[in-house]
């Protein structure tokens, strides 16, 4: 199928759903200045004094916290970092009532600083941070500028609320991504290896009509899908018509 066959193929499913939900994962977010983490140019492939994974797990924050700051200030903390038309379009699918969703595996927020009001952030967001001691919320400026430790002003070290590796998924959020997901009549996954979980593992859950996986790279639903298409998802997305 020519490209414009699989715009057009993926402008009708849309056309014809009426609850659609979207599973984003890192390459929603890249074409905004974010980078992923497992592409050629991601953080795994970066050299650090640890390996990125080893920095952003459990243990790693709780037994060297500077160094977890230091790293997590330069690598996920972003400046300037501005939604795409990605995430505008879905916003804008969401106004026209087409849109149910969005479940992502990101922790940068843009999908609500486009207009996206329902969004299941599996990870959490870089943008919520509390008080391990008195649960007080801080803002990500207030971790930006806390240098080398952001300590809250009753003593307590404050962490940002992502799910780092050893820590499990929020239930809520959980149980929410399911519903939405098990409960549509479109799937569209976009950005995402599919290789983290338990986040790829609710793409299992979907009984709906139309599964569309738009990807760089090959996943392992590729198989599943009515669509693969192996393009940046902002220039597949840019080219869908929302109403009339």
């Amino acid at each position: 199928m020519e490209r414009n066959e699989k715009i057009e193929a993926l402008q009708k499913m849309i056309d014809e759903s009426s609850r659609i939900v979207f599973f984003g994962g890192a390459g929603v977010s890249t074409e905004s200045g974010i980078p992923d983490f497992r592409s050629r140019d991601g953080l795994y492939n970066q050299k650090y004094k640890y390996p990125p994974e080893q920095i952003i797990s459990r243990s790693f924050f709780d037994s060297q916290p500077e160094e977890f700051y230091r790293f997590y200030r330069d690598k996920l903390l972003i400046d300037g970092v501005e939604p795409n038309i990605a995430h505008k379009k879905l916003a804008e699918l969401e106004e026209a009532g087409k849109l149910a969703a969005v479940v992502t595996q990101n922790i940068d927020g843009l999908h609500q600083k486009a207009g996206s009001r329902t969004v299941y952030e599996l990870h959490g967001s870089v943008l919520r941070n509390y008080c391990r001691k008195c649960h007080k919320f801080y803002d990500a400026d207030f971790i930006k500028n806390s240098v080398p430790l952001p300590i809250c002003e009753c003593g307590g070290l404050v962490k940002p609320d992502v799910v780092l590796y050893e820590e499990g998924l929020d239930n809520e959020i959980l149980e929410n991504s399911i519903a939405a997901i098990s409960s549509c009549d479109m799937l569209i996954i976009a950005g995402t290896s599919l290789v983290v979980y338990p986040a790829a593992g609710l793409v299992r859950y979907f009984r709906g009509k139309h599964l569309v996986i738009i990807n760089r790279d090959a996943t392992p639903m590729d198989n599943s899908a009515d669509l693969v298409i192996n393009e940046k998802i902002g220039e597949v997305l840019s080219q869908i018509k929302v109403g009339g």
